[in-house]
């Protein structure tokens, strides 16, 4: 007989705040939860029924690590894919699919992916050079975009001419044509192994222009329900192309025209979900689990307008954190606190999150931005 998934062991590559995150959520299933994790002070370390501090690209690390779990998952792509991939032939279920991360993992292969598939993105070319770069068929100013491990705004520069190139990466690189985006929106889709397939409705994101990373997020969106269907089949159609297991948060612009392109992708619990929490009826967290463990995926409508902020570290501190402001937010109404639990703090580093829920989208709106001045994380 199948195992129910309170009988089951859910490794977890990674023992950051999305992995943090969805054990709060197994919490509930009684899920028993192991976490590989570099980091002696990994979020994940006491809440977790087992944790282990050890290296998530070593091949025999991960390896061993997989052998102790019934289902192996991520909350970073940056790990060791030939040992899930042995993993997968040893009959050990790996989701999101070794494959799946594999190309993921490298932005290059990811965007020939898109052009195979017909995925509307941005014009692109491959670099592995200067000489690539200086000669390319996409015309200054253009996004340079290292194709491996990248991440939060990091890996990412804009070459406005020749000149810039002298500081360029010194990698294997994307070269992007800029987009005129008018707003950067995301759309997470989760399947289960059955081939059920969902979509939280699709979110509006805003970013801290110096940190490059999600600052404020805005669900539902309130684009026109065309473009927002729109978003909703590219969303599902990436999903059916790769044969994805588990959560696929599908980051993409909308052009000053109304077209979509797709950005990029991350093949797990992300950034553009955490109001789901308290904003919709399931979490991302929860359909995660859902999709993995291949049960009948939850009711992802939103419940109420909500508004995500991301506590960053402020400029100027690094220590041990400090949240200055906090019983000021408390005091207000809908308003929903969430800390990683990082003892140390440095400039820009996530915190923790803030979400907003009220039935006036533009009160949530109000609150947030009070929030955004009033909240800070310090040393």
């Amino acid at each position: 007989m199948a195992k129910q998934i309170s009988d089951s062991k859910l490794g977890i590559l990674g023992g950051g705040q999305l992995g943090r995150m969805l054990i709060q959520e197994a919490i509930n299933y009684n899920l028993t939860t192991l976490v590989l994790d570099p980091d002696t002070d990994a979020p994940c370390k006491h809440i977790a029924n087992y944790f282990e501090c050890g290296s998530i690209t070593d091949y025999d690390t991960v390896y061993k690590f997989g052998k102790k779990a019934d289902v192996i998952t991520i909350e970073i792509e940056k790990v060791n894919i030939e040992a899930l991939e042995q993993l997968e032939k040893e009959g050990k279920m790996v989701f999101p699919q070794a494959r799946v991360i594999r190309l993921i993992q490298d932005k290059g292969v990811q965007k020939q992916f898109f052009k195979e598939n017909d995925i509307p993105t941005a014009p692109f070319q491959l670099a592995n050079s200067k000489e690539d770069m200086l000669h390319s068929h996409i015309a200054f100013p253009y996004m340079l975009k290292q194709r491996r491990d990248g991440y939060d705004g990091k890996g990412v520069m804009r070459i406005n001419s020749a000149e810039d190139l002298e500081n360029a990466f010194d990698s294997h690189c994307l070269i992007e044509e800029i987009v005129d985006f008018e707003k950067e929106i995301a759309v997470i889709v989760s399947r289960n192994s059955n081939g059920e397939v969902k979509t939280f409705p699709m979110v509006e994101m805003e970013f801290n222009a110096e940190a490059n990373l999600i600052e404020f997020l805005i669900s539902p969106s309130t684009y026109p329900d065309h473009i927002q269907e729109r978003a909703e089949i590219i969303a599902k159609n990436i999903a059916a192309a790769l044969n994805v297991t588990g959560l696929l948060a599908v980051e993409m612009f909308v052009t000053r025209e109304g077209q979509i392109l797709v950005n990029e992708l991350a093949p797990r619990p992300h950034n553009s979900g955490h109001q789901s929490i308290e904003g919709n009826y399931v979490s991302q967290f929860d359909q995660h689990l859902r999709s993995i463990f291949n049960l009948p995926l939850g009711d992802t409508r939103s419940i109420s307008n909500a508004v995500m902020i991301n506590l960053l570290g402020e400029k100027g501190h690094e220590g041990v954190a400090r949240y200055e402001g906090m019983e000021k937010i408390m005091a207000l109404e809908g308003v929903y606190i969430h800390l990683y639990g990082k003892k140390y703090t440095k400039p820009f580093r996530k915190m923790g999150h803030v979400t907003i829920v009220d039935q006036n989208r533009e009160a949530a709106i109000e609150k947030a931005n009070y929030i955004k001045e009033t909240l800070k994380v310090i040393s």
